[in-house]
């Protein structure tokens, strides 16, 4: 049975947040961050984004604290949009989503961000800077995921829908997952 629930996956830098706040707020969604869940978990541990990646290769429990919170939600949560690399495969009956981008478009948003805004346990000063920590953190997540769970979080064919978001605005991609959520519930 299909629930009121999207998964928004995608490469780092692709618009997943941003996408995941934006359909949430036009369906009157709840909306929540496993992104946003796993910086504050580095920030109270003292480590950046790409060290608690590493530190989660050697201690299992960090990615199930977050995984296990992913299930619970699935089972108990109605009109929700979630954007992580795992909710699809934790919420097989959600709408899937998948954000792709051309790899050096995402280093330059990314890159962007932090100078603009900044981002919980993420800091970089340069573009190469961005582009070795980001290759480290996707090999990262691979490698975990893979052995956790065998999944491959960058296997396209596991998702309703995939978004190229490299010359669209938030709000086209918005406008695209919701015109296809909308396809997929009837």
């Amino acid at each position: 049975m299909k629930k009121q629930i999207i998964t928004i996956a995608g490469v780092p830098g692709s618009g997943k947040s941003s996408t995941a706040r934006g359909v949430a707020r036009a369906l009157s969604f709840e909306h929540f961050s496993s992104g946003d869940l796993f910086r504050k978990m580095a920030a109270d541990r003292g480590l950046s984004v790409e060290e608690i990646n590493f530190a989660a290769e050697k201690q299992r429990q960090i990615d199930r604290e977050v995984d296990d919170l992913l299930v619970k939600m699935g089972k108990e949560k109605n009109n929700l949009v979630i954007d992580s690399r795992m909710a699809f495969h934790w919420m097989p009956d959600s709408f899937k989503v998948f954000l792709d981008l051309d790899p050096q478009i995402a280093l330059e948003r990314t890159f962007a961000q932090i100078q603009k805004e900044g981002r919980a346990s993420q800091d970089a000063s340069t573009i190469e800077e961005v582009r070795e920590n980001t290759l480290k953190r996707v090999q990262s997540e691979q490698k975990r995921y893979w052995n956790l769970y065998h999944v491959d979080i960058t296997d396209k064919k596991q998702f309703d829908l995939v978004v190229d978001t490299g010359h669209k605005s938030i709000e086209e991609v918005v406008s695209i997952i919701l015109e296809e959520y909308q396809k997929w519930l009837s």
